[in-house]
């Protein structure tokens, strides 16, 4: 198996619902994403997948969360917007998009959200 990361970040507002604390109260945080891929196979050119087509993938998701209230957007209107929701959304909108772009060659293993420089939440399948 062969694998290829991919580290991102953007800004965010948030809070988060049935919660007592502090994080019940709008706050921001300066995330990072990471998106890993994993395939057995290599194109002809020898990638998995080009970095430069994985940070294109990622683009469009965090253009629509970059500087926003997340409680704002679906599904976060619905759901709350944690650490460990985000590193959901972020697998499901890439899986999508790389189930088309590669034929099913590559999927994601997983994507990892840093809230903090010290605290994580990742998603898998």
């Amino acid at each position: 198996m062969y694998e290829v990361t991919v580290d991102a970040g953007f800004s965010s507002g948030h809070y988060l619902r049935n919660y007592r604390g502090k994080c019940e109260n709008p706050h921001g945080h300066n995330y990072k994403v990471r998106v890993t891929l994993t395939g057995r196979e290599l194109d002809a050119t020898g990638l998995l997948l080009d970095f430069k087509l994985l940070k294109q993938v990622m683009r469009p998701v965090i253009e629509r969360i970059d500087h926003q209230m997340l409680n704002d957007l679906e599904p976060f209107t619905e759901i709350n917007p944690s650490a460990e929701n985000l590193a959901r959304y972020f697998y499901d909108e890439t899986s999508t998009q790389l189930a088309e772009m590669t034929e099913g060659r590559v999927r994601v293993k997983d994507c990892t959200i840093w809230e903090t420089d010290a605290t994580t939440a990742t998603y898998y399948e």
